[in-house]
């Protein structure tokens, strides 16, 4: 959990970053580049095969090649319709998609004790809304819930992963950023714009920053984070960056929240959280322990 945390504070810098210094300035597959790139280069001296079989570690590099390469490309892409604050909004349905896309892929049906905290997390995050809305905002909404799936699919496969193919974090890790360093490079010699390299030594130091510290170590903590959780706490871990981006956002550059919202919705977030941990997930462990000690004689 303190994993999550963490790579929470870290990356509730990045929106204001790219929205701020990048979009519109940078070419947008370069910044997925250069981001990815760094990333793999940080755990390019953990790349090992561990024993596992070639089918697995492609299912790693598939996963990464999802939750990062292919989200990459589409949020950064949204960035040139959306504000910092129009982009956090939209992200609220992504405990939505981590919750179901698991149950999906672990468990074949829907834990709706799951279903409805992470419902409640969006609805936290719907509350603190942003009044004044973009002229391109549903070619923005439609990018980023692109991002989100593409994201959810990602972490929800690793966390798969890890526990029907278990290895070493920092191995498993490595063969993730390959994967994503595939789409990045593909993505940049076939759709980049060399006319749009950074022109300063602030935009080559702020991707330096995102490419080593927030997608480096950051994806390394939010995924070694989520394999140490349940899938509805991973959901609702995916909405507290909603208000934290935004007093980052205050923080930097003066932008006000509307407060009464934001302290409404940032509670209802928390509050989903609380309800989750302290009532859903130990019901849904003490229904499939009854589950198991019932089946267990014809077993």
């Amino acid at each position: 959990m303190i994993l999550l945390i963490i790579t929470t504070i870290l990356w509730a810098f990045s929106f204001s970053l790219i929205g701020e210094y990048l979009a519109g300035h940078v070419d947008s597959y370069f910044s997925v580049l250069m981001r990815i790139g760094l990333a793999a280069l940080v755990f390019l001296p953990f790349l090992r095969t561990c024993g596992q079989k070639w089918r697995t570690l492609l299912s790693y590099m598939l996963v990464g090649a999802m939750q990062l390469g292919v989200m990459y490309l589409f949020s950064f892409r949204a960035y040139l319709y959306l504000t910092v604050s129009e982009f956090l909004l939209f992200t609220i349905f992504t405990p939505l998609y981590v919750t179901l896309i698991y149950d999906v892929l672990s468990r074949r049906r829907l834990r709706w004790g799951y279903a409805l905290s992470a419902l409640l997390a969006v609805i936290g995050a719907a509350i603190i809304r942003y009044d004044k809305l973009s002229d391109h905002f549903w070619l923005g909404l439609l990018l980023v819930q692109l991002a989100n799936i593409s994201f959810a699919i990602g972490m929800v496969g690793y966390k798969r992963l890890m526990e029907v193919h278990p290895m070493p974090q920092h191995s498993a890790i490595s063969w993730f950023y390959m994967g994503a360093l595939i789409v990045a490079v593909i993505a940049w010699f076939t759709l980049g714009n060399p006319n749009k390299l950074p022109e300063t030594s602030l935009q080559w130091g702020i991707l330096v920053w995102l490419g080593v510290a927030a997608s480096g170590l950051g994806y390394f903590m939010w995924n070694y984070g989520a394999t140490q959780v349940d899938a509805g706490t991973l959901g609702i871990m995916n909405n507290v960056h909603i208000p934290a981006g935004l007093l980052v956002n205050l923080a930097i550059w003066q932008q006000q929240p509307h407060w009464s919202s934001f302290l409404i919705g940032a509670a209802v977030i928390l509050a989903s959280l609380w309800v989750h941990r302290r009532w859903v997930a130990p019901h849904s462990v003490q229904m499939a322990d009854g589950r198991k000690r019932v089946g267990a004689p014809n077993e």
